[in-house]
């Protein structure tokens, strides 16, 4: 019990720490008045490259930020608990491989926010559990599509009339989870085989193998009445025997 709420606690640190360093950030440019826009990725540009790093952790305002934090605590919570063998490297993959998609195919603007990490996780999270068969990381999908399972609906620009959400970042996100759910789908957490499946792997095993036994007993023992092994002799007039 105790190692389990360690564990648990341990899976908050990094969705915690995230939360933190991009709240700080905002609070700065509040207090400052400093607009750091310009820190988001402009697509195929130079100057845009930065924003693969900075984009993530800017936030046009308040509500921006908010509705960016909740589900980005949950859903890496759920990572770093549930898939804590490949959670770092899953999440900086969503981070680094959504920046990169973002400034290879998006509009002609700075995409700043954390929004297409939050669609990695969800797609990485639904999708693990589907193609790993695990009715145990099932119930994750599930509870993600409960909790934001509307959120598909962010892929699609005829969503936002106003323009200025970046629903490339949504979608983007979404294709790098799920990328990501299948490459690793046999690393992290297995299908747990319980031991009556085991039984009835060995009854298999033991099924075919008598059932090849009696398929090469069939073909090679001795055929009675078989014409193609019946002996027969002849004598030619020399007196020369021969056999077939």
């Amino acid at each position: 019990m105790e190692q389990e709420k360690k564990h648990l606690l341990q899976s908050l640190y990094p969705p915690g720490l995230f939360l933190i360093a991009i709240w700080i950030i905002w609070l700065g440019e509040w207090l400052s008045g400093i607009d750091l826009g310009f820190l988001g990725i402009y697509p195929l540009t130079a100057k845009g490259l930065t924003g693969i790093i900075t984009g993530p952790l800017i936030h046009a305002n308040l509500s921006h930020l908010f509705a960016n934090s909740v589900p980005l605590f949950i859903l890496g919570a759920c990572l770093f608990y549930f898939y804590r063998e490949i959670a770092y490297k899953t999440f900086v993959l969503i981070y680094l491989l959504t920046g990169i998609s973002v400034w290879l195919g998006a509009r002609e603007a700075y995409h700043i926010g954390a929004s297409g990490i939050v669609y990695g996780l969800a797609s990485f999270l639904f999708f693990s559990g589907i193609f790993r068969r695990d009715i145990r990381l099932m119930a994750i999908t599930m509870f993600v599509t409960f909790l934001y399972g509307s959120m598909v609906w962010g892929v699609f620009p005829e969503m936002f009339p106003e323009k200025n959400i970046s629903w490339e970042s949504h979608l983007w996100g979404l294709v790098v989870g799920m990328v990501l759910a299948f490459y690793y789908r046999k690393e992290g957490p297995q299908k747990k085989k319980y031991d009556w499946e085991d039984e009835e792997d060995e009854e298999d095993k033991m099924e075919a193998k008598i059932a090849a036994f009696e398929e090469y007993y069939k073909k090679t023992r001795p055929q009675k009445n078989d014409p193609d092994n019946i002996s027969v002799k002849y004598h030619l007039r020399d007196n020369q025997e021969g056999e077939i």
